[in-house]
């Protein structure tokens, strides 16, 4: 209750998921799971590269091309070799066959022994709080996604329906 006696207004949170890899799924989903633990109201919009964050089919990669802040740590072996963060020239990641593949299982295996949670548990607890998943209809129809590919609880619509949302943000993020 506010000074005076009238309804705390509940804070809100409005998120644009825009990428899709594995290391992008992530800011969403946990920034979302935890504004809604706190009781705020949560809305996030996935569009372009981040909507297939919302497919039935949810298994994002890694990409290391590109991405010189992505040091990877070995997620087995010696100690002294799993403390190692091993920087990946632009050259290896683009040239070794399956390197995002091999990129991507290490990054999970190192999720799950620091207790990280998925991106699977991630999304579920958005959805058992009840944070509004706004799958962006343009980005639908431009990359070809058929509604009945998406998650139950992905609600179509476009940027008018998510600006009318984030129109009352207290917080407003572009991840």
């Amino acid at each position: 209750m506010g000074r005076d006696g009238t309804p705390d207004k509940r804070k809100r949170l409005a998120l644009i998921a825009s990428r899709g890899t594995l290391d992008w799924a992530y800011p969403p989903y946990l920034l979302a799971s935890t504004a809604a633990a706190l009781g705020m109201e949560v809305g996030v919009f996935f569009t372009f590269y981040g909507l297939p964050l919302l497919l039935r089919e949810l298994d994002p990669k890694l990409s290391a091309h590109g991405n010189p802040a992505l040091p990877l740590k070995v997620p087995f072996g010696p100690e002294a070799l799993r403390d190692v963060a091993w920087p990946v020239p632009n050259v290896i990641s683009a040239n070794l066959p399956g390197f995002d593949s091999m990129a991507t299982s290490m990054m999970k295996k190192t999720f799950e022994q620091q207790g990280v949670a998925t991106i699977h548990e991630l999304r579920q607890a958005c959805i058992d709080s009840g944070v509004r998943l706004i799958a962006c209809q343009m980005t639908m129809g431009l990359f070809g996604f058929d509604p009945a590919d998406f998650i139950d609880e992905a609600e179509p619509g476009g940027a008018a329906t998510f600006l009318e949302f984030a129109a009352d943000a207290d917080i407003s993020l572009f991840v």
